[in-house]
């Protein structure tokens, strides 16, 4: 196979072929598969060997090995190597082929979290009946489940009670479930002027007008809340108090103290999405401990352990209120899946959860210190406990965010305009820049010296200019 793709190398070599190294090595992969000179099951040559080959550096051979990866053309397994999957498909792969580029995707774990992982999975299939896994459970949770829940939930609240926990099949059917309830008879959401897109796509799939709140530098103003307040049919307010997305922006003390008190005076109900708030070290009172009568606080599993693992925990403002969420996600989910719950419970209980979310945060770290040097000269919003950051392109360039995103996105780099995230149609010229689609540190980086390479040298990619 070494030397199947070193021919086909240099047979592209010698045509002076303009396409950047990694994407050649790619499409050398995709050649053979079509040709049948590739065969399913062929091992690929490890990528030191194939690097002094080709006279090329290890990391883009790297890069090469997960564009293949990401068209669907091979597989890795640790300790087994790569080797080709099979044919390419005739036509491009819709369905998920191109997560990393816009979705904000932790940081996998290494091979020694993954082994726990799995040793945890067996554990579980082998003491639990799997039969029992397989049958309808009232919705919620069993209690065992939420038992676990409430450990989760205690990392970033004080005492739970446990009728006031629900766990759903990941925090967007939370979500959908939450504005169904509210939103019922009628009446608007507040927001930010920038929020996760997934809430914007549940509200105009039900009919939900969204009010956007001016922010500033920490976050929505109070005195428009209550504007809202006071003017409008306001249902519910919608925060994302902690690492928000897209901006990475933690809402200080002083700020959801007066937010909260806005919402008690005219008892709007607030929904606390907190999916990265069990990546901080620091803690900062909750709405949820703030105004535990009106707070509905979510948190889940998918941005600290893998989007794979779709559970999340509810803990509602008292029993009653519980109860109603739970028959309106019974309606729209049936309920959440025993299997998932059960898994994540084990890794709970088993510590496991608990490392991967401290190597989540350990190699967050360390690539938002590699962000921050290597776009230096740029004007960032970031957190060293966050896997993504908020870049503000610069003014005189007058560039079209999401133009600049598809430009990165053909060089292989996650990018997602401002635009998908604006809520007052007023968009700043930024975008969001996952860390955690990369699945090595060396590819990160590379992305890193692609964005500032775009950036510092705009004559480059002048049809991306308006």
């Amino acid at each position: 196979m070494l030397n199947k793709l070193s021919s086909r190398w240099h047979g592209h070599q010698a045509q002076n072929t303009p396409r950047p190294a990694y994407l050649l090595i790619a499409d050398i992969i995709a050649d053979g598969i079509n040709s049948g000179e590739f065969l399913p099951r062929d091992r690929l040559p490890p990528l030191r060997d194939l690097a002094l080959s080709l006279s090329l550096n290890y990391t883009t051979v790297t890069r090469g090995y997960a564009e293949a990866k990401r068209r669907g053309l091979i597989d890795s397994r640790p300790g087994l190597g790569s080797y080709i999957r099979g044919k390419v498909p005739s036509m491009p792969l819709s369905g998920g082929s191109s997560y990393e580029m816009t979705m904000n995707s932790p940081i996998e774990p290494g091979e020694d979290l993954a082994q726990a992982i799995s040793e945890g999975a067996i554990n579980l299939f082998t003491q639990q009946n799997i039969l029992s896994l397989l049958r309808y459970q009232d919705f919620g949770g069993h209690a065992d489940d939420k038992a676990m829940a409430k450990v989760w939930l205690e990392k970033q609240l004080p005492p739970v009670n446990v009728e006031e926990v629900l766990i759903t099949p990941g925090i967007h059917s939370a979500l959908v479930g939450l504005l169904t309830l509210l939103c019922r008879k009628g009446g608007s959401v507040c927001v930010s002027d920038l929020i996760y897109p997934g809430l914007k796509a549940i509200a105009s799939q039900l009919n939900i007008t969204l009010q956007s709140l001016p922010c500033d530098e920490d976050g929505p103003l109070p005195r428009a809340f209550e504007h809202q307040c006071q003017t409008g049919h306001i249902s519910a307010l919608y925060i994302n108090p902690t690492l928000q997305n897209p901006t990475t922006l933690t809402l200080p003390l002083r700020r959801r103290e007066a937010l909260a008190d806005v919402a008690s005076r005219y008892s709007i109900p607030v929904i606390e999405d907190e999916a990265y708030a069990a990546l901080m070290t620091e803690h900062i009172p909750s709405f949820s401990e703030l105004i535990p009568e009106l707070t509905w606080y979510i948190t889940g599993m998918s941005k600290c352990f893998g989007p794979g693992l779709r559970t999340a925990f509810v803990k509602g403002p008292g029993k009653r209120n519980t109860q109603l969420l739970a028959g309106a996600l019974r309606a729209l989910n049936v309920m959440a899946s025993p299997i998932t719950n059960a898994l994540a419970s084990q890794w709970i209980q088993d510590g496991t959860a608990d490392r991967v979310l401290g190597s989540i945060r350990a190699e967050a770290g360390i690539r938002q210190k590699l962000a921050a040097d290597i776009l230096r000269p740029f004007n960032l919003r970031a957190s060293p406990e966050g896997f993504h950051l908020w870049l503000l392109l610069p003014r005189h360039l007058h560039w079209n965010p999401a133009e600049v995103a598809v430009k990165l996105r053909e060089l292989g780099v996650s990018a997602v305009s401002s635009a998908a995230f604006c809520t007052d149609n007023n968009p700043p010229d930024a975008l969001r820049i996952c860390l955690g689609g990369a699945w090595s540190r060396a590819i990160c980086s590379e992305n890193l010296q692609t964005i500032a390479h775009v950036l510092a040298h705009p004559e480059h990619y002048h049809s991306i200019v308006l």
